[in-house]
């Protein structure tokens, strides 16, 4: 399944940022929250746009791909859902304002592309099927 790779990658990004949290909170020794430290706040907002997007995007990938779309789609959409999170982790680590809009903009079209393909490669005759 091609999609497995996507799921490692997924999981490696989120397993990355998730350190970086902890990281922070052992420097600036904050158990709960983000203690008021800007460098923390952001590391979390990361994390927690990762775990917004990342786990509902790979089960539609891994769905498009059960359903029998091509190979090229699967990595197209893939690639396009590690990018956005690359741009997301970029923009908000660096404060780099120019990026913004790229970040959420290529979620959307991940997703959307992701839903579309779905519904697209979705086995119709067996959905309403009764036997």
């Amino acid at each position: 399944m091609v999609s497995s790779f996507y799921v490692v990658l997924g999981a490696i990004l989120l397993l990355k940022l998730s350190l970086d949290v902890v990281k922070l909170r052992n420097q600036y020794r904050v158990t709960y929250g983000d203690g008021g430290f800007s460098e923390l706040q952001t590391a979390i907002a990361v994390y927690s746009g990762a775990v917004e997007y990342v786990p509902i995007a790979l089960i539609l990938l891994i769905i498009l791909e059960m359903n029998g779309a091509e190979t090229w789609i699967i990595h197209l959409c893939g690639l396009i859902l590690i990018v956005e999170r690359l741009l997301h982790f970029y923009h908000l680590r660096y404060h780099d304002i120019r990026w913004q809009g790229s970040a959420i903009n290529t979620a959307y079209i991940s997703l959307m592309l992701m839903i579309i393909g779905n519904i697209y490669y979705m086995p119709w005759s067996q959905l309403f099927s009764l036997y």
